[in-house]
């Protein structure tokens, strides 16, 4: 506890020691202070006569770019606002100040110009942190208030994600017109009113977000409605690109991504189901885009931006390939009793298109045995020889086609047609050939039992429903092959489509044909500081060695 005290009282000793000394060691600035502004009016503009124009520099040093709200048009900045004038009442000889030539005094005790930001969007036009002023022994009074000003800025959203915007920042006095108070920028030359690289950038940070490519400054004059004496100003015009990687990454690839699956509906197969589904599903995520950039840019109706055109283009495709998908499916889905194929289809979406899509159809396997038996052609023939059974049982005795076996009531039919051909095999071998009495054209041999009557006219009706059946079939998969061209063809429209309006619409912007290197990258004196976090942690910690 002692020795808690006896620190105590040291270091109150030695912080008294440390104020007396200094208040001592310098009575010259303090009497310098108390002579100037003992009689000094901070309401009176400081000129010798009324009629005299009082001449401030000014001039703008930007140390970080906070944000830029495409939303709501507003740009926050953090600036040093670097003012200069000269005060005759503020003068003193140094040799009688002890070689005092330089003084601090709080910015309230003396006059200063009312600079305002004529474009705030905040409220607070003017400085809000009332930092100290510089006295130098002529007179020249130096005020560099730091500030976080928010400037509306119109935001053109053309080219957006890949944008280029151009923000101002106006400032002038707000109560004293030019012929009381003529403002002039730092670095401006007689005979011009630009100054081209009029913000200073040595103590900015880079952002994350803009690159900054042009600082100009213009000394303006303008006559307002109120009065006959001009007002001046001074613009400060900042020329940003925004750095793309973020929206490409997160907005463009995906969206690209999105566009081309609508080429892959076209691939796949109309049996599965999913053609439809697809394409809705890709709509609703468009959606969920146009969403997401309705959220970051502004409700403006001058201009469509990049992005919303590319997202559109979209939305127009897949709205397109619903529709085409559609007309696929009906096509698809096409029979004999519903439709009739016409011969120039034939001719161009059988033969032509698919040489010219490179597309090989493979050949149509119909079946055979049908035609192989010779009475089941447009009727009996009336020269069937039943004088060599074993050729007759050979050539009829499965006459069936393998889908036809198992078909309805094929089994009643096919034992009654076994039962009669056995027992007309047996007559057969007692009978001489070729002495079977037949009637006219297209008529059984008269010998014929009524149950090979009844069983060959069964088989014929079946082979000839197996027949129209096969006809029905091969209709139905040129349908089908018809509706397959189609699919080729709209997915290679679809492809060129998608890639010609990828291109055409993203590389339109001129940000992208843009090679001019940043402005604050060469002006920025803190991107060239060595950084102490990339040193490593063993050597910031070493002891020194003596």
């Amino acid at each position: 506890m002692a020795n808690s005290v006896f620190r105590l009282l040291s270091l109150s000793f030695l912080w008294n020691g440390v104020l007396g000394t200094a208040f001592e060691a310098n009575p010259d600035a303090k009497r310098l202070y108390d002579d100037l502004l003992s009689n000094y009016n901070r309401l009176i503009r400081p000129v010798t006569n009324n009629s005299e124009t009082l001449t401030v520099h000014l001039g703008l040093k930007l140390s970080q770019l906070i944000e830029v709200n495409l939303k709501n048009q507003v740009m926050t900045t953090n600036v040093w606002v670097e003012q200069k004038w000269i005060d005759y009442k503020l003068r003193w000889n140094p040799e009688e100040y002890g070689g005092v030539e330089m003084l601090y005094v709080p910015s309230e005790h003396i006059w200063l110009p009312d600079i305002v930001l004529y474009n705030n969007a905040d409220g607070n036009y003017e400085v809000t942190l009332m930092t100290k002023a510089t006295l130098k022994y002529t007179g020249e009074v130096f005020w560099k208030p730091p500030a976080i000003y928010k400037s509306s800025c119109e935001i053109n959203v053309e080219y957006f994600p890949f944008d280029e915007q151009s923000c101002t920042m106006k400032f002038g006095s707000w109560t004293y017109n030019g012929f009381q108070v003529d403002l002039k920028h730092m670095d401006q030359e007689a005979g011009s009113n630009l100054v081209s690289v009029g913000i200073d950038l040595s103590e900015f940070y880079l952002s994350v977000e803009w690159d900054i490519l042009a600082v100009p400054a213009t000394r303006n004059e303008e006559y307002y409605p109120c009065c006959v004496e001009p007002y001046s100003d001074i613009t400060f015009n900042i020329t940003m690109r925004r750095k793309t990687l973020f929206y490409t990454v997160n907005l463009i690839i995906p969206c690209v991504g999105i566009t081309f699956l609508t080429v892959l509906v076209f691939y796949l197969p109309s049996d599965s189901g999913e053609k439809v589904t697809l394409c809705i599903s890709i709509l609703l995520s468009l959606t969920v885009f146009f969403l997401l950039l309705a959220e970051i840019i502004p409700p403006t109706s001058l201009a469509v931006p990049l992005l919303g055109k590319y997202l559109l283009f979209t939305m127009i495709l897949v709205t397109l390939s619903i529709s085409v998908t559609v007309f696929v499916l009906n096509v698809h889905f096409r029979s004999p009793s519903t439709h009739r194929m016409s011969p120039w289809v034939k001719r161009v979406f059988l033969h032509f298109m698919p040489r010219l899509l490179m597309m090989r159809r493979p050949p149509y396997s119909s079946r055979d045995c049908i035609d192989d038996t010779n009475f089941l052609d447009n009727g009996y023939s009336n020269d069937m020889d039943f004088s060599e059974c074993s050729v007759c049982r050979d050539s009829i005795s499965d006459p069936y086609p393998p889908d036809v076996k198992g078909s309805p009531g094929f089994e009643s039919v096919a034992a009654a047609y076994k039962s009669a051909l056995n027992n007309h095999e047996d007559s057969c071998r007692q009978n001489q050939p070729h002495s079977s009495v037949t009637d006219s054209d297209n008529t059984l041999p008269r010998n014929l039992s009524p149950d090979i009557l009844s069983a060959l006219e069964g088989v014929r009706f079946i082979a000839q429903h197996i027949k129209d059946a096969d006809k029905d079939n091969e209709v139905i998969e040129d349908w089908k092959y018809v509706s397959m061209v189609l699919d080729r063809f709209f997915l290679w429209i679809f492809t060129l489509a998608c890639i010609a309006g990828t291109c055409g619409i993203i590389f339109q912007a001129p940000s992208l044909y843009d090679k001019r290197i940043p402005i604050d990258q060469q002006k920025s004196a803190i991107s060239l500081r060595p950084s102490y976090y990339n040193i490593p942690f063993d050597l910031l910690h070493q002891k020194p060695i003596y």
